[in-house]
């Protein structure tokens, strides 16, 4: 369950991160961030524990991710990217990211929710937390080769078929 979103600290007036953007983002199972080290080398890396903080933050737990720690602390810019991968549409995030350590004043604002989400079996070490500039949505390309015969359902029940899943009360 996604925590309520938090407007009550808003830097601007400017929404980025819509309810149907909250809705994908408690849909996904990862995230995918991608950073960039000090030759311009790209790295994506999954992350399991994350949220929508407000209309302009997305915060993602530091559990285990010295690279994308480093690579922000060189280049801040980062794109986030989440996907339901039965439905195969999602968003992905551009955006600028700090990282809130532990020992930082503001921490535990930031981590609050994800520290709710990780409980005991993961310390969160540090928060990266992004301020999100643009929102663009993912679809898989069936959604716009094939856009008559492509529907949400249709591709649920071929994902559900690909990856050998049963629905909740099949059996």
């Amino acid at each position: 369950m996604m925590p309520a979103l938090d407007t009550s600290n808003q830097t601007s007036n400017r929404i980025m991160i819509t309810s149907e953007v909250v809705d994908y983002i408690s849909r996904s199972v990862l995230c995918w961030l991608a950073t960039v080290d000090e030759t311009g080398q790209p790295n994506v890396s999954p992350k399991e524990i994350f949220a929508a903080f407000d209309a302009e933050h997305i915060v993602i737990a530091n559990i285990a991710s010295p690279k994308s720690e480093r690579n922000i602390e060189i280049n801040s810019r980062v794109c986030i990217s989440f996907v339901d991968i039965f439905v195969q549409k999602g968003f992905k995030a551009i955006g600028v990211a700090r990282n809130v350590k532990r020992s930082d004043a503001d921490f535990s604002r930031w981590s609050a929710p994800l520290e709710a989400m990780a409980g005991p079996k993961f310390p969160v070490r540090s928060v990266f937390v992004v301020q999100v500039i643009s929102v663009e949505p993912i679809v898989a390309p069936s959604y716009r080769l094939y856009a008559a015969e492509t529907t949400e359902k249709s591709q649920v029940a071929s994902a559900l078929q690909t990856y050998g899943v049963n629905k909740s009360g099949d059996v």
